[in-house]
């Protein structure tokens, strides 16, 4: 098929959608080699076609297989999300990764949720630990009248709570505790990422299938 001019107009509509449609965060050389490859699936596509019943409905076909610059954009963004988080392994990478799939997936959503989860856990160890030579009579582990009262930091603990353990051993325990609980929840998290990547041709859009 032959493409009129307003059928360039059309096409050149659709690629000026699809590039403010994707996220800032990508390189702009990124920016152009996505657009380049959709507007040319878009012109192989227009050639291997007969313009039936007439042009602008061979071509608007052609598009809505594709989907909206949207939808092209998202899943282009995170297929590139993932492929940072798989080759950098850093943290904000694989977050980004996984805060993108979690608008599309619901496995990314809970993979999302566990990492979040995972580093204010780790976090929260490392700050006790941080918070111990400081007030070391309200961070650790209290008991009341000989059962447990709480875990972490208090300052409002009733007469005749007692903090067990001394500053070294709960140092040592809670940044071991924080420091591995947040190194498991990278690596699972980046265990994911790698696998989604994959598989990323199932959110990403029909012309890399």
């Amino acid at each position: 098929m032959t493409l009129s001019e307003a059928a360039e107009a059309r096409i050149r509509g659709y690629l000026y959608v699809l590039r403010r449609s994707l996220p800032g965060w990508l390189p702009a050389a990124t920016v152009a080699d996505a657009v380049r490859e959709v507007e040319s699936h878009i012109r192989e596509k227009a050639a291997a076609v007969e313009p039936l019943p007439d042009e602008r409905a061979a071509l608007e076909r052609i598009l809505e297989h594709l989907g909206s610059p949207a939808r092209v954009a998202a899943a282009y963004a995170t297929e590139m999300a993932v492929d940072e988080a798989v080759a950098s392994g850093r943290v904000l990478a694989i977050a980004r990764a996984l805060g993108r799939m979690a608008g599309s997936t619901a496995t990314g959503f809970l993979m999302f949720l566990a990492l979040f989860t995972g580093y204010a856990m780790g976090l929260s160890f490392l700050l006790i630990a941080a918070m111990k030579p400081l007030v070391p009579d309200n961070v650790g582990l209290m008991r009341y009248h000989g059962r447990i009262h709480s875990f972490g930091i208090n300052f409002g603990l009733p007469p005749g709570t007692t903090v067990e353990g001394g500053y070294s051993g709960h140092v040592v325990a809670l940044r071991s505790i924080g420091s591995t609980r947040a190194r498991a929840c990278c690596l699972r998290s980046s265990a994911f990422a790698r696998s989604s990547a994959l598989t990323s041709c199932s959110v990403i859009p029909s012309y890399c299938r």
